[in-house]
């Protein structure tokens, strides 16, 4: 009970200086907390609307997927005769059957061709107006579609596009443009996750997604009373045959939600990881407090021990001290976690994605999980501090505040230091020159690790050498006030060390990726550069293809010298060696491809692939299969009969873009493919006459403005669009990296205001000799200036080593362009510095403060 006395008098003694490490515990903890409600929110929020919208029973074409439609290589989704739904009603315990259909490749446009689709990612679904939908959908104006004039839009998707009655809105398909009047708005009655939802009625949907009717992409079979959805499924089955796929409500909401799970668990992982830098950067702030505090009261711990407290005693009082810490942060936590949570919904749903608060799903786990990780962290981090505290010997009452460094111990931290060091160099370097990346990435992790622990525990070592050379360039030009913010960073290199190790991690994380990053562009730009031979890239949105007539306004356009389609398709391979390959990727493409992509070869040329009933084959494939060049493979094409191709070339592997591709020409593939059973283009390439490439771009667009679905880019915008995309990556990571670096600085900030207490007679005893305040707030800006500058020093450094022996790994995949990014580096270089004077102000304002007799005065 004494002890427990005395740590509680010590807690709240010191709530002050507690503060900043229970601020970077809560934020720790809410980040943690903040994920786990936030994902689970979103898993609920989709169990809910999958339960909504499953039908007892559901029959749907054997060519679509689990979890819903997939749209066949001609753009069309696959479907089953109407007479299908004449046989399910026959069938035993079915109360009621409705036949629908609906399909997400579609690109619906308003009147003046803007998109309406999603900006979240979220599909855009086009269907028929039925019951089932009716089950989640209340109609709120207007009426439900009826006859080919008329569409219903959800609410959702109406708002945000200022869409009302009588609008025009087009939808585009593979089977053309229909144009329709809005003549309903739908609002659901679950959450809806951001999806758009177009609703003809059926025999409109049937035309406009399929081109014909009398077909269906699904039946919804309702069980009758008693039934099970089982027994149903069953006697559905058994009216059917085998040629169809039939489903539970159960198993279609089951394989939806897997869907969902599998991006809302990395989703889940990446926050909880920068979660977790986060707390390792926390760590450094909570031992740097309870290092301070037992070194501030060095006399008072040695009176403790005189008067008869145990080691123990002492201990386990300064753990205490940090429980409370970590329950009290780790409780705050919590609760800000689910701020947290409700903040991700709000952010969004600015991005389209609706998630009510009415589903916010705390589970019992949360919590516990988020106490138990605040509190053991925070006890592990003070575990050192306390048990340096139980060594205090009684002796020490007899001398002033802060106690000696033990050499002997730092001899060996230094020695081991070096020793983690270098053998994580030595792993960076294997990862460096392995010959396979698999191999290579888990030494590149190992060394990530090693170097990382080397330089906290070298930290000090570091500190004391850095902090001269930055001292002698940044800090003598400030005169005295200079040299004493250099001394006070080097009076306790441990404490600097420490200080400037929490600020490393976060900025050498930041360092490595600007350096994956941009070497990421920096290569795929080389590939474009060294591979692409054409001008213009025609591409569709939303995983729709290309249009036979899209393609045709392609080739009218003026000033064009080639146009290349480009249709991917699957295929089943007997190879020579007598292996069948189910659903092997081959692309059929026009001659002109070898023009366009300049792949290189290791046997034959690429142009003789597209002669008639000839084919390449990729390098890996050839050395699995023993394959070379005059070997015939049987390809047995999808939706069409089997050929005897000739293998005229083999590519090479060394690539980036259409890597482990296989060709053939688009008229082998018309032999073998009936007309309507063709796959469309995924892409075409164009490329200008020469010295028009400004006006056919020009042109190009202009041809193509009428099909809003279409995107074409130049090789300018392509290089950027990838750019782009990389970027966004980039500052989505940097933007969870900067919790990391939150905690870091109030651990600068820590610091500098425990050093301030610590040194108050000091500071009192400079005041009385005649250093004016505005020196004193100056001494410890520079101080803190020089600390940041030296966790940035090591943390650009060792990131940069991280982020060029990741690119050597990246060179095995053919991105073989090492890029240094600069103006980043140079930019978080000096923030860093700002950051350090931020950090500054609060311990600088009060130091200045402090009344100079009473500062004297201290103990």
């Amino acid at each position: 009970m004494t002890v427990l006395k005395t740590s509680m008098r010590n807690f709240l003694a010191h709530k002050g200086r507690m503060a900043l490490s229970a601020i970077a515990v809560l934020l720790s903890v809410g980040f943690v907390s903040g994920t786990l409600v936030f994902t689970d929110t979103m898993n609920t929020t989709f169990d809910k609307l999958f339960q909504a919208t499953a039908s007892d029973v559901t029959v749907s074409a054997k060519g679509s997927s689990d979890s819903g439609e997939t749209t066949s290589r001609t753009g069309k989704p696959p479907v089953m005769p109407a007479s299908v739904l004449g046989e399910v009603r026959k069938a035993e315990g079915v109360r009621a059957a409705e036949g629908t259909v609906f399909s997400t490749s579609a690109t619906v446009v308003d009147a003046h061709l803007d998109k309406l689709s999603p900006s979240s990612g979220a599909p855009t679904i086009v269907g028929g107006w039925n019951g089932n939908d009716a089950r989640t959908m209340k109609i709120t104006s207007g009426t439900a579609p009826k006859g080919p004039g008329q569409v219903m839009v959800d609410a959702d998707t109406a708002d945000k596009h200022h869409l009302k009655l009588g609008d025009d809105i087009g939808v585009i398909t593979a089977v053309g443009t229909h144009h329709a009047r809005v003549s309903g708005i739908a609002t659901f009655t679950v959450t809806n996750p951001g999806a758009a939802i177009f609703y003809l009625d059926t025999k409109t949907a049937q035309q406009t997604l399929v081109g014909r009717t009398g077909v269906y992409t699904n039946v919804n079979v309702t069980a009758a009373k008693g039934v099970t959805d089982a027994r149903l499924k069953k006697n559905v089955t058994a009216a059917l045959g085998h040629g169809y796929k039939v489903q539970t409500a159960k198993e279609v909401a089951d394989a939806n939600q897997k869907d969902v799970e599998s991006f809302l668990n990395v989703m889940r992982y990446a926050m909880l990881g920068f979660a977790g830098i986060a707390f390792l950067v926390g760590i450094f702030l909570i031992i740097n407090t309870f290092s301070m505090l037992v070194a501030q009261r060095t006399r008072e711990i040695g009176l403790m021990r005189a008067i008869g407290s145990s080691r123990r005693q002492v201990n386990r009082s300064v753990l205490i001290e940090a429980l409370l810490l970590g329950v009290i942060g780790s409780v705050l936590g919590v609760g800000a976690g689910v701020g947290i949570a409700v903040g991700l919904m709000k952010l969004m749903g600015t991005m389209g994605m609706h998630l009510s608060t009415d589903d916010l799903t705390v589970a019992w786990t949360t919590p516990v999980l988020g106490l138990l990780l605040g509190v053991v962290v925070t006890v592990l981090a003070a575990y050192l501090p306390a048990r340096r505290a139980g060594k205090v010997s009684p002796m020490a009452a007899l001398r002033d505040a802060g106690a000696p460094a033990d050499a002997r111990a730092g001899i060996v931290r230094a020695l081991l230091g070096l020793v983690l060091t270098g053998a994580g160099a030595a792993s960076l370097y294997v990862a460096a020159t392995a010959d396979k990346a698999k191999g290579g990435s888990g030494w590149l992790g190992l060394g990530v690790v090693l170097t990382l622990i080397g330089f906290v525990v070298i930290g000090p070592l570091l500190a004391g050498a850095l902090v001269r050379v930055l001292g002698a360039v940044m800090l003598r030009i400030f005169g005295p006030v200079g040299r004493m913010a250099e001394r006070n960073a080097l009076r306790n290199p441990r404490r600097t060390g420490a200080t400037g190790a929490a600020l490393m991690i976060g900025l050498a994380l930041v360092a490595c990726l600007s350096v994956v990053g941009s070497s990421m562009v920096a290569s795929a730009t080389d590939q474009l550069d060294k591979t692409v031979g054409t001008d213009f890239i025609i591409s569709p949105d939303n995983e729709q293809l290309i249009k036979p007539q899209e393609v045709a306004a392609v080739k009218s356009t003026p000033g064009l010298a080639r146009v290349t389609e480009y249709r991917p398709t699957q295929a089943d391979f007997t190879t020579p060696d007598g292996k069948t390959l189910k659903d092997t990727a081959i692309t059929g493409a026009d001659p002109t491809y070898a023009t366009d992509l300049r792949t290189k070869t290791v046997a034959g040329d690429l142009e003789d692939a597209y002669r008639p009933d000839s084919m390449s084959v990729h390098q890996k494939f050839a050395e699995d299969h023993g394959i070379h060049l005059g070997s015939r493979i049987t390809v047995a094409f999808e939706n069409g009969s089997a050929a005897r191709l000739t293998v005229r070339a083999i590519t090479s592997d060394d690539t980036v873009i259409d890597k482990g591709a296989m060709y053939t020409s688009l008229a082998t593939m018309a032999t073998y493919i009936p007309v309507g059973r063709m796959p469309l283009d995924q892409m075409v390439f164009a490329s200008a006459k020469d010295g028009q490439q400004a006006a056919a771009y020009k042109a190009l667009k202009t041809a193509l403005h009428r099909y809003p679905e279409l995107t074409v880019r130049d090789q300018t915008d392509y290089k950027k669009a990838l750019k782009d995309q990389i970027g966004q990556l980039l500052n989505m990571i940097y933007g969870l990296l900067a919790l990391a670096i939150i905690v870091a600085i109030l651990g600068v900030v820590n610091t500098l205001a425990l050093s301030v207490v610590e040194r108050t007679r000091e500071i009192g005893l400079m005041r009385a000799i005649g250093l004016s305040r505005r020196q004193l707030r100056r001494m410890i800006r520079l101080e803190s200036v020089v600390i940041a500058v030296f966790g940035a020093l090591l943390g650009l450094g060792l990131g940069m080593g991280w982020g060029a022996t990741a690119q050597k790994l990246l060179a095995l995949a053919g991105l073989k362009v090492l890029d240094i990014p600069w103006p980043t580096i140079i930019t978080v270089f000096v923030a860093s510095a700002f950051v350090g004077l931020f950090a500054a102000l609060i311990p600088a304002f009060r130091a200045a403060r402090m009344n100079v007799l009473n500062a004297i005065a201290t103990d």
